[in-house]
């Protein structure tokens, strides 16, 4: 115990690390907070359950588009302008939906405000991989998730709630202010010398990363597809909808730390299989509550176990994405990862959402929990496939 407590305190007085979990808990605490209220909106406004998860669709199509550049970006400006400028298209536009949130003027604002989270996400993972040496590269990306988890733990029900009791106005002033202030957190960062990628060209192997990369862009998938959903699939107990969300989150924060310190002692990849096995079991519980009256008990157990998986998913794939890129190409792999991440989220969103409005919400939980069971194990066969022709190349 006296040794975990003496790394817990050296990974704290990292330099930029605290300040990297701060900008990150208040860039990702103002998109948690608008993340299930903009559909909500559209869904009360007479809009369908297919287009209430086309906003989402719509936020992470943008985001993917820009993750695509943000290697190049970081290469030329530096993680610090990258940042604030994040920040400042992931907020500010917020303040738009206060003139209309009709369809078109929300899917309009959506992809603004992707644009910015597209930078936000790469350029913070890249930058918590060149702050730690690799020896607690685990624990680095597991303490930022925790920032992260807690922000949305707090931002998921916030906005909600406030919606509920007041309107949607104070919950876009705050979607829009949360971010903007993190740029005084960017301002704190220290410079990284040099910016990731730096050193190689090449490409990281397919085969190292297939896996990891299906199994975060599946289960993102089945995020989108709760927390878009889920307050609709409720919406006559729109807080409770928050409070499951917000149990989910916290449940995450858990997840992602308890990975990275299982992945720094016993090796990378070993918690994947099991962090699966969390996630597939809270959806087959979400699905089996769509189905009844939805108990409360229930609905929290589910909560628990899709967190705790989705948060220990995430910190694994991430890591083992890093192992296999290499110091060398930590952008590209944070940009790789992040586009996994939310491309899942997006098309999540979308899909379920479908199903939803062609089956109901039992069917929805019941689809992404049959995807998460098989993808991941679809793309464990392949990269094997694969990984003879990559050594003899």
């Amino acid at each position: 115990m006296p040794v975990a407590v003496g790394e817990r305190r050296g990974l704290l007085r990292t330099r930029g690390l605290p300040t990297a979990m701060v900008m990150g808990a208040a860039a990702f605490g103002g998109w948690a907070v608008l993340l299930p209220v903009v559909p909500l909106i559209v869904s009360l406004s007479g809009g369908s359950d297919t287009l209430a998860g086309s906003v989402t669709a719509v936020f992470m199509a943008a985001t993917v588009a820009t993750q695509l550049g943000v290697p190049r970006l970081l290469r030329r400006w530096g993680h610090r302008w990258v940042l604030a400028a994040g920040c400042m298209l992931l907020g500010p536009p917020s303040l738009l939906l206060l003139l209309s949130t009709e369809a078109i003027p929300v899917l309009a604002v959506s992809a603004v405000r992707g644009s910015g989270f597209g930078m936000l996400t790469v350029a913070s993972s890249a930058l918590v991989a060149e702050l730690v040496p690799r020896q607690m590269l685990g624990r680095a990306t597991g303490a930022q998730g925790i920032a992260v988890a807690a922000a949305q733990m707090v931002g998921l029900p916030a906005g909600l709630a406030i919606m509920q009791h007041w309107s949607a106005t104070p919950v876009f002033v705050i979607g829009a202010l949360i971010p903007a202030l993190a740029v005084v957190a960017v301002t704190r960062l220290p410079a990284i010398d040099a910016p990731a990628d730096r050193a190689s060209h090449g490409r990281i192997p397919l085969a190292a990363v297939l896996t990891p990369w299906l199994s975060i862009a599946i289960v993102a998938a089945a995020f989108g597809g709760l927390s878009s959903l889920l307050p609709i699939a409720i919406s006559e107990r729109a807080s409770l909808a928050g409070v499951i969300l917000a149990v989910s989150s916290g449940a995450t924060l858990f997840g992602r730390y308890a990975a990275g310190s299982f992945s720094d002692r016993l090796g990378v990849g070993r918690a994947l299989i099991p962090a699966l096995t969390f996630v597939c079991l809270g959806l087959v519980l979400f699905a089996v509550a769509a189905a009844t009256a939805a108990p409360v008990p229930l609905l929290v157990c589910a909560a628990l176990a899709f967190g705790f998986g989705f948060g220990a998913v995430q910190n694994e794939s991430l890591v083992m994405i890093f192992t296999a890129a290499g110091p060398t190409r930590f952008g590209s792999a944070s940009a790789g990862w992040n586009i996994g991440f939310d491309a899942g989220t997006g098309f999540g969103s979308l899909a379920l959402g479908a199903v939803a409005s062609a089956a109901g919400y039992s069917w929805v939980f019941g689809v992404a929990a049959t995807a998460v069971a098989v993808v991941p194990a679809a793309g464990t066969v392949v990269g094997r496939a694969l990984r003879p022709r990559s050594a003899a190349g």
